[in-house]
């Protein structure tokens, strides 16, 4: 939970009738099932799993407007961070889909994906190898 955009900022920041009620049902919620569609990823060995490193493509940072994406505050966004990490002597990666910035600090918003394609957990590109950033829009 450290690296998870803190409830308490969500609130500040969207412009909707119950945030705190939105980061727990959506948010959290999300989290949790792409944390666990994580795990699964790592298979039957998953403490043989070592984090190499975490690529994140500062170029793709880019400030969020208030009021777009039911913002009423403005933030810097970085989509498409990767981690890399070595299992059974292979390096393989998968994205984070977005980072919010905080008051200086970058936290975690939508791990496997920011819109979701179905109710389940996602994986955001797992690949082989160190894999690809791109950039994208927020929201």
């Amino acid at each position: 939970m450290p690296a998870f955009f803190p409830e308490g900022a969500y609130a500040q920041v969207k412009q909707i009738a119950d945030p705190r009620g939105d980061y727990a049902r959506r948010l959290l919620a999300d989290y949790g099932l792409d944390l666990s569609a994580a795990h699964a990823l790592l298979g039957a060995d998953p403490k043989g799993a070592r984090l190499l490193q975490v690529q994140v493509p500062a170029s793709y940072a880019h400030w969020v407007s208030p009021g777009a994406c039911y913002n009423g505050v403005g933030y810097y966004e970085l989509p498409n961070a990767r981690i890399v990490y070595r299992q059974g002597g292979e390096v393989r990666s998968f994205g984070i889909a977005s980072m919010i910035s905080w008051r200086g600090v970058w936290y975690v918003v939508h791990l496997g994906a920011v819109l979701r394609p179905s109710a389940g957990g996602v994986v955001d590109d797992p690949s082989t190898g160190t894999g690809e950033s791109a950039p994208s829009s927020t929201c």
